[in-house]
């Protein structure tokens, strides 16, 4: 690993093929928030039960976990760029297909394939703008998680306006955009060499012998079902207007970018990646178990979402990071890896939120969701001795090796 100890440059200030894969991730991470608003809306107009509806979180998600481990293979016979526009075109093809959609079954089939598109994206689009962005690594990550919290925090926005008009309009609204980012990728993307070296399918899965890629994933996957817990439930019990459900969101993403893109880096820089953590995972459990407690008052149900978007920019800031460095692979490996595993439990919670809260009552979800953070804390501490490696002082240079055998030892060493 090099580090240059002089500042680096504006994360900002990039190539125009970085800024359209950039402008490409703000509408794939929208897909994720924009259905938030009008799932209630759905329940209702297609008379499905709120599991039913869940099933389009579930479908997607854990259908682009296991497409994950099929990124890297694709992209090392084809190139980054046309795996790019393959995702691109299978989030057109079937947002479209899902917006025309009459029945809760056909949504949720044409989420699936949506999934896939999504998988090929995003494994993708993380590795181009960290070969190509300008400011060194903690540059295109911060480039990528800001894409990412505009787009999580523009999502049910434009859900709810859209949604507001017709239940339709979320997808078609992606359909449209994501055609744009099609268009501008085929012109302003430069063609990519494949890869020296073809990547088999199974190398994500042999990826996570690796115990720091490992315990990340794992405690991205209890993570992850807290947070989509929270994200895909909380519009049940809320009870609330599309538009109101659009507003409220739309403050949990505003919160999501900001502390993603000013705080995090803060953060990280006075108390270092693993306490920032370990604190940050706590007090979202905390706020998970007021939400439990509290799932019948509207007002604190509106407050507490609102205010876990803060827990939620800084984890994705300082995990994405994380991961990057503690793994021992390929980046494009590290991400499959990653994401097969951490969207698992994204897929999983929100349906099982559904089954819980019927069989049980409308709390016993959030208390599972909580206690899973919390038990993402015991595990991250498991590999606490390797997330020193991502304690990396803000604003400073640093190029890592695309593949290394040994690189988690050269890491450690400096």
């Amino acid at each position: 690993m090099k580090i240059s100890s002089s500042r680096a440059s504006s994360p900002f200030r990039q190539p125009k093929a970085v800024w359209v894969v950039a402008f490409a991730c703000v509408v794939s991470f929208m897909g994720i928030g924009l259905v938030d608003p009008i799932l209630p809306a759905l329940a209702n107009k297609l008379h499905a039960t709120p599991s039913s509806v869940e099933l389009l979180f579930t479908s997607y998600l854990v259908v682009t976990a296991v497409a994950m481990l099929v990124t890297g293979w694709v992209s090392s016979r084809i190139g980054a760029k046309y795996t790019l526009m393959s995702g691109l075109l299978l989030i057109v093809v079937f947002s479209a297909l899902a917006g025309a959609s009459n029945s809760i079954g056909g949504i949720v089939g044409f989420r699936a394939g949506w999934g896939i598109g999504n998988a090929l994206f995003i494994a993708t689009s993380l590795a181009v703008i960290v070969a190509s962005a300008s400011g060194g690594f903690s540059g295109a990550i911060v480039l990528y998680e800001t894409a990412l919290g505009v787009g999580i925090g523009l999502g049910p926005l434009v859900g709810g306006e859209l949604g507001g008009i017709s239940w339709r309009g979320p997808f078609f609204g992606v359909t449209t955009l994501m055609s744009i980012s099609l268009i501008a990728t085929l012109v302003l993307v430069e063609k990519t060499p494949k890869p020296a070296r073809r990547t088999s399918i199974v190398d994500p899965v042999r990826a996570l012998r690796h115990k720091g890629l490992l315990v990340m994933s794992i405690t991205a996957l209890l993570y992850n079902w807290g947070f989509f817990t929270l994200l895909a439930y909380t519009p049940f019990p809320m009870h609330l207007s599309i538009h109101e459900l659009g507003y409220t969101f739309t403050g949990w993403g505003t919160l999501v970018a900001v502390f993603a893109i000013f705080v995090a880096p803060r953060l990280q820089d006075r108390f270092g990646t693993a306490r920032t953590l370990y604190v940050n995972l706590i007090l979202l459990a905390i706020d998970l178990l007021v939400i439990a407690a509290f799932t019948s008052s509207k007002a604190v149900l509106i407050v507490a979402v609102i205010i876990s978007g803060s827990f939620v920019g800084l984890n994705n800031t300082l995990t994405t990071q994380a991961v990057m460095l503690v793994s021992p692979v390929e980046r494009s490996v590290a991400s499959a890896a990653y994401g097969f595993v951490r969207f698992i439990g994204g897929g999983l919670a929100p349906f099982v939120a559904a089954k819980l809260a019927s069989a049980y009552n409308v709390h016993v979800p959030f208390y599972l969701g909580a206690f899973a953070v919390g038990l993402g804390v015991i595990v991250l501490s498991r590999g606490h001795e390797l997330l020193r490696v991502a304690e990396i002082p803000h604003g400073v240079t640093v190029e890592i090796p695309m593949a290394s055998s040994n690189i988690t030892n050269v890491l450690l060493e400096n």
